[in-house]
């Protein structure tokens, strides 16, 4: 696990801008830094070093013939095979490293290399013979990578934005069409990330540049094709690919551990994996600590659970340098406590496994499911239900408005994902005018559920959280949380052999009337105790209401919405009735809070704070 950075410039000083470049990324990969240069080309390296800790994985990587040179952050779990296959078409290894695998792997396949890996990835591959920069992002994007063109024409890429900061062509601008669609989504949800002309490779894509041109392509997608095979043998199917996805997950020269909470899809997953130790955090808040379940599955397991309870003070004494390793405002409340997890796990080991993806791919997630009312209202005519739903959005809003919106069948008219903060409408009141010309909702979100457009409802609503939620904030956190602190994160359930063998089991298996994501809890039985089973899925609460309620943190946040700057994007009035009714206790206003707060705090680090 590490982190790269790079560019294409016709600049002096290559070398001391690529170091600084490379320092402001430096907990990604503390162990071993590396750079290479060839003409107007520059790609750095920061390693933590977790397979082959010699000399010979370090990176940037050459080929004997020094034609091709690579610099990779990830994991390649099925290397071993690759590697075999290359030694027999004539390839020798001077390592024991992934790296080398995919760097002769593009020698002998080219950009098809990309069909071949199974794993966590993001890499750059420049082809001096050809003259192009190669790369690529994994299935899931679980690992960032970030790119831009700036004004003089440079071609900047790394894994962290905050290290295009240090190249003198780059312009550091707040992209307007941002803010807007954030604030209900509470994460950046467009290609372009909050830095104007700053752009994710999405998930599933490679490019190529070459000749000062930038193409994108998609290599590889979920195909949702079920086959109506017997419960049960899906059930065991899937115990099988989980186990093994663990295992070659747990690929690594030091040691492995795991994340731990009180819900089932860590608990498979530390069951599974067996580790020495396990890692869990809490608040000092009733109702806002799971660390006990996590000690009593533990201790059931026979594992050791290293546990810390967090205050509020630490919370906010932190946030700010959370949001710096975020790159952009990401109002997830999760992300505290899962930084300060991560700081716990990196006093003990390098890597830990935990369960992000489950309930993406087994549709774990409440607004999957339908209530009682809700299926009996189903039994209605599909086209009556379309003409209802399609008045009641003409109309404004009455008892039962929702419900029948939602009875539609149609998700694309209403589910947006797993997070819906301010209302559009009431985000376009808060913001100044020149932030409400970005693209709606429906146009983010509409481009993704064409793809799916002939899916089942629970189909569409899976394929949009994979394609906007997961990526967008899930793993976004759990990357940027992780390697603050030089921990590498890894997820065995969002493996490509695990999503394929889930993407063929049918919609009734995932969802029944007993519970969410119920073919992996019947699954995950052959290991857990039922009662973790079973579990209702409760996230990682954070008391986020309760201390904007306290004079403490409220003064903390007031400083904030009141501030100069804060003008510049906001009605700073609506700001303090949202904050002021939500203290005296007239609303729950603690997200739209806590949004526009992360946004603010993120705007100050990177606009005010940084020199």
């Amino acid at each position: 696990m590490c982190g790269f950075v790079g560019f294409v410039s016709q600049i002096d000083n290559k070398k001391e801008i690529l170091n600084k470049m490379m320092d402001r990324i430096i907990h990604r990969g503390p162990d071993m830094a590396g750079d290479y240069i060839d003409g107007d080309v520059a790609l750095g390296f920061r390693r933590l070093s977790i397979l082959d800790l010699s000399e010979a994985g370090r990176q940037p990587m050459t080929s004997e013939d020094g034609n091709v040179t690579i610099t990779f952050n990830g994991e390649i779990y099925n290397f071993m095979d690759i590697r075999r296959e290359l030694e027999e078409k004539g390839y020798t290894f001077k390592s024991n490293c992934d790296t080398e695998a995919l760097l002769h792997g593009y020698e002998e396949f080219g950009e098809d290399i990309v069909y071949k890996l199974r794993g966590m990835f993001a890499f750059v591959i420049w082809d001096k013979v050809n003259k192009k920069l190669f790369g690529a992002r994994d299935f899931f994007g679980i690992k960032p990578f970030y790119y831009t063109r700036t004004k003089k024409g440079s071609f900047l890429f790394g894994s962290e934005i905050k290290s295009f900061l240090e190249h003198p062509h780059f312009e550091k601008k707040v992209n307007k069409d941002a803010l807007r669609p954030y604030l209900t989504f509470q994460y950046s949800s467009q290609e372009e990330t909050f830095f104007e002309g700053v752009y994710k490779l999405p998930q599933a894509h490679y490019f190529v540049y070459q000749n000062d041109t930038m193409t994108v392509k998609r290599y590889w997608d979920v195909d949702f094709d079920s086959k109506d095979k017997p419960f049960e043998e899906y059930k065991n199917e899937l115990d099988k690919v989980i186990n093994e996805s663990v295992n070659a997950h747990r690929i690594s020269d030091v040691k492995v551990a795991s994340f731990l909470s009180g819900g089932i899809d860590s608990s498979y997953i530390t069951a599974s994996l067996m580790p020495d130790k396990t890692f869990s955090v809490g608040f000092e808040y009733d109702k806002f600590n799971e660390t006990n379940y996590a000690k009593e599955l533990s201790d059931i397991l026979g594992i050791e659970n290293v546990r810390k309870l967090i205050t509020a003070d630490e919370c906010f004494d932190m946030f700010p340098t959370i949001q710096y390793h975020m790159d952009e405002p990401q109002s997830n409340p999760s992300s505290v406590p899962l930084y300060f997890l991560a700081g716990l796990a990196t006093e003990y080991v390098t890597v830990v496994l935990s369960g992000e993806g489950a309930d993406e791919i087994y549709a774990g997630y409440e607004e999957y499911d339908e209530r009682p009312a809700m299926r009996k209202y189903k039994k209605l005519p599909g086209f009556i239900r379309r003409v209802a739903a399609a008045v009641a959005e003409k109309l404004p809003y009455f008892k039962g408005h929702d419900f029948i919106i939602k009875g539609s069948g149609k998700p694309e008219n209403w589910f947006i994902g797993q997070a819906k903060v301010f209302e559009e409408k009431e985000a376009n009141s808060i913001v100044k005018p020149e932030f409400r010309n970005a693209p709606t909702i429906k146009q983010i979100t509409g481009k993704i559920y064409e793809r799916v457009k002939d899916k089942d409802e629970l189909i569409k609503k899976q394929y949009l959280d994979l394609n906007l939620w997961l990526p967008g904030d899930i793993l976004l956190k759990a990357d940027k949380m992780s390697m603050a602190h030089s921990l590498e994160l890894r997820v065995p359930f969002l493996d490509k052999v695990v999503m394929e063998h889930a993407a063929g089991i049918p919609s009734k298996y995932k969802i029944t009337p007993e519970n969410t994501k119920y073919i992996l809890r019947r699954a995950s039985a052959q290991t857990l105790p039922e009662e973790w089973v079973n579990r209702i899925k409760v996230g990682f609460p954070v008391p986020i209401r309760y201390w904007l309620r306290e004079e403490k943190y409220y003064n903390t946040v007031k400083e904030y919405f009141t501030a100069d700057y804060a003008k510049e994007f906001f009605d700073r009035d609506k700001l303090m009735a949202l904050l002021d009714d939500h203290k005296a206790g007239k609303a729950n206003n603690q997200r739209k809070i806590w949004t526009v707060f992360t946004f603010l705090t993120w705007y100050k680090r990177f606009f005010i704070d940084e020199v």
